[in-house]
């Protein structure tokens, strides 16, 4: 379905106030000796879960419910809710658990508006360090400290002049770290532990790809609003549309994204 034009600004203010709700839980419990973690996983890998990350989902979903009570929800924490206006809400309460419970502010809360065909509206939100990128409806825009402020994305054609931006050095599967390696190997510099904010950080021209795999649908539906509206591309390593989650590659410049779409693509 499409959105109306008259919905824009009722659906913006619904974003921010889930962004808000998230947040009002999120800090209190940031470096906090009062934060709980639980593994998701018992085959000895490490899958954090929190209260934060639980109870953040259900701040977000009770400003859905009151704004918006037709619509479909999928959230990381929570069993999906069905709607039948045509919108989704597609949630990550704490993007990055594994920084929040370190202490590091490359976490954040991503929502996205999901109308049937991907994200039409996206947010990043950070709010322990007061940044809040939102991309809607074909504008992308930074708010911090009281000022907002349009962002987008940068000019780089040249592999050799990008920079490269992934959370995890072991990425994905052996074939996926090959790929990736490849395309690390040829970059001007890359950086590791960058969660969500790396896709924030794309959107506002501060670099130029973000490369990942095994990602889900709440991961990704969030910056690839910010990311699109602010002028980048987020497709599959195929060349397909990334909103369903899998292997992700985000750039800045299409002529970059075509070079390394090219390189990736060949990963079995």
């Amino acid at each position: 379905m499409s959105v109306d034009m008259s919905e824009h600004a009722g659906l913006i203010a619904a974003l921010e106030a889930m962004a808000d709700a998230a947040a009002a839980v999120t800090l209190p419990l940031f470096r906090s000796d009062a934060l709980s973690t639980a593994n998701k996983l018992e085959d000895g890998r490490f899958d954090p879960v929190t209260q934060a990350d639980r109870e953040a989902e259900l701040a977000i979903r009770a400003v859905i419910a009151e704004r918006f009570p037709d619509d479909a929800i999928l959230g990381e924490e929570f069993e999906p809710k069905a709607g039948t206006s045509g919108r989704r809400w597609v949630l990550d309460p704490i993007d990055g658990t594994r920084a929040f419970i370190s202490g590091m502010p490359t976490w954040g809360t991503l929502i996205g508006l999901d109308t049937g065909a991907g994200p039409v509206m996206g947010l990043i939100d950070q709010p322990y360090i007061g940044e809040r990128f939102i991309g809607a409806f074909g504008k992308a825009y930074l708010q911090h400290r009281g000022v907002q402020r349009a962002i987008g994305v940068r000019d780089c054609a040249a592999l050799e002049d990008a920079v490269l931006y992934s959370t995890f050095p072991e990425i994905g599967s052996v074939a996926e770290r090959g790929g990736f390696g490849k395309v690390a190997s040829k970059v001007r510099l890359t950086r590791y532990g960058t969660d969500c904010y790396g896709y924030a950080l794309l959107a506002m021209g501060q670099c130029d790809l973000v490369i990942e795999a095994g990602l889900n649908p709440y991961d990704v539906a969030g910056p690839i609003g910010v990311i699109e509206a602010a002028g980048g591309i987020v497709t599959d390593w195929k060349g397909d549309p990334a909103w369903p989650g899998g292997r992700i590659l985000a750039a800045g410049d299409a002529r970059l994204h075509a070079i390394v779409l090219d390189m990736l693509s060949k990963v079995a």
